[in-house]
């Protein structure tokens, strides 16, 4: 009986494929690789369905950039674990930033009608809160309220503010920051 193992998948080859948008290699790569894909997201974030987000996410961005891929810098394996391992810990770090909500106090649900000063000025039982929210600028203000109240993502809060994403991702930073020590 012949135990050879099985040979070893050409991953560069669908990548090609991929990039020229075979739907038939998109489909061999995640028979391959979805579930190893998956292991990697499980041990960062623990939680199956955040995982299997990350995995989504991960492969999406596979069929949207195969093309990006270049075996000089690193196998097809590397560079898809790095992939999925990235937007693991991004849903990681996105949810260290709404755990911190709990450290300030929950606000009451708002409705997407309400503009970010109405919000603020309702929060009755946190007068210290609203006390330092009111000492940020206005657009930091409205972009941490908008996130905590209403649930925004980053894109969408910088969509609506007219603001680009980075920018409104270190407001919200340095505002959490002030925050934490004018409630410390």
């Amino acid at each position: 009986m012949d135990q050879r193992a099985s040979p070893l998948p050409d991953l560069a080859g669908l990548l090609g494929e991929i990039a020229a948008g075979r739907q038939e290699a998109f489909r061999r790569l995640y028979e391959i690789e979805a579930a190893r894909l998956l292991g990697i997201a499980m041990r960062i974030l623990r939680r199956r369905a955040l995982a299997e987000e990350a995995v989504h996410d991960a492969l999406i961005s596979v069929w949207n950039h195969a093309a990006r891929y270049e075996a000089r810098l690193g196998s097809p394996r590397a560079w898809l674990h790095t992939i999925v391992r990235n937007r693991a810990l991004n849903i990681l770090r996105g949810e260290a930033r709404t755990e911190l909500t709990a450290e300030i106090e929950s606000f009451d649900a708002a409705s997407e009608d309400e503009n970010p000063e109405e919000i603020s000025s309702r929060l009755s039982d946190a007068d210290a809160l609203k006390h330092c929210l009111e000492r940020l600028d206005p657009t930091p203000r409205h972009a941490v309220i908008l996130a905590y109240t209403q649930g925004l993502s980053h894109g969408e809060i910088a969509a609506r503010l007219g603001v680009p994403l980075g920018t409104i991702k270190s407001r919200i930073r340095r505002s959490l920051i002030a925050l934490k020590e004018c409630l410390g």
